[in-house]
């Protein structure tokens, strides 16, 4: 069964082609690769700063508070945007992934 797209575009997606064209020239697989991290290290620190306002508005939360909840907090932070960007996230870093190859491509 065919599947079915828009003109010019891949079914698998503008990720897949990038991943298919990187395969066959290994300078720019490295440079999707570090793409790659930079956009989920950018999608992480975001992720982070929505947790970081999510965690502050609970107010003390199950520990109490004080300075060493306030620690735990900011690593436990830290943490689930890290694993949640890795796991695919909001999506925004395959859009900053993009952004970033196309500016590399437009240079």
């Amino acid at each position: 069964m065919a599947a079915l797209s828009a003109p010019g575009l891949s079914p698998l997606g503008s990720s897949a082609n990038a991943a298919l064209a990187a395969a066959k020239d290994p300078a720019k697989a490295k440079l999707a690769a570090k793409a790659k991290g930079a956009a989920q290290e950018f999608e992480s620190v975001f992720l982070n700063s929505m947790f970081q306002q999510m965690f502050e508005s609970i107010g003390k939360g199950p520990f109490g508070g004080g300075s060493a909840a306030g620690v735990w907090r900011t690593m436990l932070t830290d943490e689930y945007a890290k694993t949640f960007s890795k796991a695919g996230g909001l999506g925004i870093a395959d859009h900053v992934q993009r952004a970033l190859l196309a500016q590399q491509e437009i240079r």
